[in-house]
């Protein structure tokens, strides 16, 4: 199953709806593509909506830190929405929950962002 992604805008805060595998190969480079192209249109503010995300491997894993490393140091914000099981407790194994801001809720999510 290939990852499909979705992106809409929602008070300035651009929401990627992903769903399928974030794994090695098209996965992964979907995801860093469309954050790339957010960036590149100024879109500083983004949610990663992982709700539909049934796995994630290492080079996914991997792609999340990119993307929010990238995010970071053109000076915006990347945040995670609605885990899985699975990707949750891979982000807690990694102890990368605590370099993501996670969030569960779409509203609240979108108040985080400065």
């Amino acid at each position: 199953m290939t990852m499909k992604v979705g992106t809409r805008q929602v008070d300035g805060v651009s929401i990627v709806d992903c769903n399928g595998r974030i794994t090695l190969g098209e996965g992964s480079v979907i995801l860093r593509d469309t954050v790339r192209d957010l960036l590149s249109k100024g879109n500083k503010k983004i949610l990663l909506n992982l709700a539909e995300v049934n796995y994630i491997d290492s080079s996914g894993i991997g792609e999340l830190v990119s993307a929010f490393t990238t995010t970071k140091n053109q000076g915006g914000e990347l945040k995670l929405l609605k885990l899985t099981k699975k990707v949750n407790d891979l982000l807690q194994i990694t102890k990368l929950y605590t370099v993501f801001d996670v969030k569960d809720d779409e509203a609240t999510a979108v108040k985080a962002f400065k």
